[in-house]
């Protein structure tokens, strides 16, 4: 039995599960602008989350509609097709991730990624 063309770590988890931790991880790296999670978790969810940078970046109804129905949160959507599209100032490579040393309980490899542009976000009332 061979591996070719099973792409993506499968974290111990069934599919639906999987979905939902990838889908929770990209809205807390959204809202927050860096998240510190284990090195697996980065590298598979900086993928993802690139292309809707680039769908955010083309501003139509289209893929806003798009954008909400792969987070499935309508604030995390708009505030990434809003606010954090329109300051990035590259075609590509939105995001960067570093190391950031090993978990104490069972050693894990821990990065935080985080946007290579500053991002300002405007508090709404």
């Amino acid at each position: 039995m061979h591996r070719h063309g099973y792409k993506g770590r499968k974290f111990g988890r069934k599919t639906d599960q999987r979905n939902a931790l990838t889908r929770g991880l990209m809205c807390s790296l959204i809202e927050h602008q860096s998240i510190k999670t284990t090195l697996a978790k980065a590298k598979e969810i900086r993928r993802p989350t690139e292309r809707l940078i680039t769908i955010a970046k083309k501003n139509t109804l289209a893929n806003r509609r798009l954008l909400i129905s792969r987070l499935d949160n309508i604030a995390t959507a708009n505030l990434l097709m809003d606010q954090i599209a329109p300051q990035v100032k590259r075609d590509s490579g939105y995001l960067r991730i570093e190391r950031a040393g090993f978990r104490k309980g069972d050693n894990a490899e821990l990065a935080t990624i985080s946007f290579v542009d500053d991002i300002e976000l405007k508090e709404e009332k």
